[in-house]
């Protein structure tokens, strides 16, 4: 339990010391006034039942239709509260949502975290279902739940002193002598409702763990449908649907499973709830039936006193009726907690702890006994030395899975399995393409431009496009596409070229980055690199033969972490040390 309300603390705390804080403040003081207004209103109509039916017991019939006027009257002011009441919890909750996926984002995107988070050791499932999903939950449970519990709070105290005095005193004979309860309808339903609670939380406690579990396995059938669409040429092209549906029922069939068992667990809590609750409405007759048959109670003192009774008998058994929504409140909890954890280990654990990283002002990269393992330990570049300075031309070969696209990544800094020392230039001095561009959703100036939003002319997006052969899309700028399956990979390649023109970086790594066009295009692209950015380096990593005359020099991963350097026959371009 105190690991819980730390967890609690830890999620909620933080919004109501925000630059939002008054706000927060202003909606949840307007809305615990509103949730005690109604429960005002709910002591005015328990009154108003004894005197409706007592009304209605002395056949006063003159009495009636202002009696009912009456009710509107209060039942409109208490609509009147819950509507607003409503309003307000959801606009908190809006502005509560918006403040903490900010914060989850900015966690997650910050310090590679959503890169890094692959290689943790614990690592978190789903982290975009856990931002989308979970706070949300979070947040509308947190504050259901604590209106509920105030409301309960509020009805204890407001209905316990009118039930202690309508229930009076329960005289019950013990052989020769007797004793008196006083206020025995209080304790009949504090002894009722602490049963009632300890059976469900003994039926209902493994709900927190298969609620949990559900979020998980319907987030991985939901990602593994989206990988679906994501690779769907490839999967039709390889004729790969039987496969596909077997790994997506697989993976339903968890969910299923994980659900029968949610089902099971809340078929016997609701015959606990649902059985607690229709005896709630016969109970507290029985148990003013002596009084009201004895003539100490007329009819509409009894209806007070079941109706007084069901309120406080209600707050008594807070836990009982919200105990699935507590379930899966608390494992929305541990699910944020979890994923809130693993990203402070990330922003506190060095990204390259065996590696010292050095940012120069000097145009130059120097590397320095600098080895490269893969996650198991296997090393795959041993003390390689390297001193790569402005307008060089490297060219990174090697068999397959060699080394060559990770050791560009640990330059790149962000491959955790590698230790030495390495000297770089300030970060936006270098652009880093993978084999396969990110094209982001938008325009296709923002993806031409990605990462950068702005400082360009659409005349320099036009320059840049016609160099790299990609006139025909000048006309398509302002155009919302997703054009990762719009453009083919070549010319996805083209425009990842037509960045670099925009960005103008010092040092240029190309992994593998024209192995989708042909050969005459390749050529095409480099002399385009040459003439416009003559000063600035280019390390390329590729297979093909037609990159050699590009480069002055050679690095060669030869397997088992041994690497040769050698000079090419090219015109030199460049220094390499």
């Amino acid at each position: 339990m105190s690991e819980f309300i730390e967890a609690f603390r830890r999620l909620a705390i933080p919004y109501w010391k925000s630059e939002d804080k008054w706000r927060a403040w202003v909606l949840l003081v307007a809305i615990v006034a509103f949730n005690l207004g109604m429960v005002y209103f709910l002591v005015k109509i328990n009154l108003w039942y004894k005197d409706f039916y007592n009304i209605l017991q002395t056949l006063n019939k003159a009495a009636f239709l202002p009696s009912i006027l009456k009710f509107c009257l209060l039942a409109a002011a208490y609509i009147f509260l819950a509507v607003y009441m409503l309003y307000l919890s959801q606009m908190l909750q809006i502005r509560w949502r918006d403040w903490l996926t900010d914060k989850y984002l900015k966690e997650w995107l910050n310090h590679k975290a959503y890169y890094r988070i692959n290689f943790d050791g614990a690592a978190t499932d789903n982290p975009d279902q856990r931002i989308s999903e979970d706070i949300n939950s979070y947040i509308s449970q947190t504050i259901n739940l604590g209106t509920s519990l105030l409301s309960s709070v509020a009805s204890l105290f407001s209905f316990l002193v009118i039930l202690w005095v309508l229930s009076g005193s329960l005289v019950v004979p013990l052989g020769a002598h007797s004793f008196s309860i006083p206020g025995y309808m209080v304790w009949a339903s504090l002894l009722y409702a602490v049963f009632g609670t300890w059976v469900t939380i003994r039926v209902g406690n493994p709900l927190v763990r298969l609620n949990f579990d559900q979020q998980k396995y319907e987030a991985d059938f939901r990602f593994s449908m989206v990988r679906v669409r994501e690779h769907s040429e490839s999967i039709a092209l390889y004729g790969g649907e039987d496969h596909e549906q077997t790994h997506l029922m697989g993976r339903f069939k968890s969910l299923l499973d994980n659900f029968w068992k949610i089902m099971k667990r809340q078929k016997r809590l609701s015959w606990v709830t649902n059985s607690y609750s229709q005896a709630a409405v016969i109970f507290p007759l029985l148990m003013a039936a002596p009084r009201f048959f004895s003539g100490k109670m007329n009819l509409g003192g009894l209806m007070q006193t079941a109706d007084a009774f069901g309120q406080v008998q209600g707050a008594f058994s807070f836990l009982v009726t919200s105990y699935v929504t507590i379930a899966s409140w608390h494992a929305v909890i541990n699910r944020l907690v979890g994923f809130s954890r693993t990203m402070d280990r990330l922003e506190s654990t060095e990204l390259l702890p065996g590696t010292k990283c050095l940012c120069a002002p000097c145009k130059a990269i120097k590397i320095e006994a600098f080895n490269v393992s893969l996650p198991n330990g296997k090393l795959l570049v041993r003390d390689l030395e390297l001193n790569i300075e402005s307008g060089a031309h490297l060219l990174i070969t090697g068999p397959s899975g060699c080394g060559k696209s990770t050791l560009v990544r640990a330059l790149a800094g962000i491959w955790p399995f590698c230790e030495g020392t390495a000297i770089l230039p300030e970060s936006s001095k270098i652009m880093f393409l993978p084999q396969k561009p990110y094209l982001p959703l938008g325009t296709l100036g923002n993806a031409l431009c990605y990462p950068h939003t702005n400082g360009y002319r659409p005349e320099d997006f036009q320059r840049v496009l016609e160099l790299c052969g990609l006139a025909h899309l000048g006309q398509h700028l302002e155009k919302d596409e997703d054009w990762a399956h719009v453009l083919s990979l070549g010319e996805q390649q083209r425009l990842a070229f037509s960045r670099i023109l925009l960005v103008k970086p010092d040092f240029i790594f190309l992994d593998e980055a024209t192995a989708s066009v042909d050969e005459k295009s390749e050529e095409a692209l480099y002399d385009v690199l040459q003439n416009n950015l003559p000063c600035s380096a280019v390390i390329s990593v590729g297979h093909r033969g037609t990159l050699v005359a590009w480069h002055s020099e050679r690095l060669t991963f030869e397997g088992d972490a041994n690497w040769v350097k050698s000079l090419l026959g090219a015109q030199s371009r460049g220094v390499l040390a």
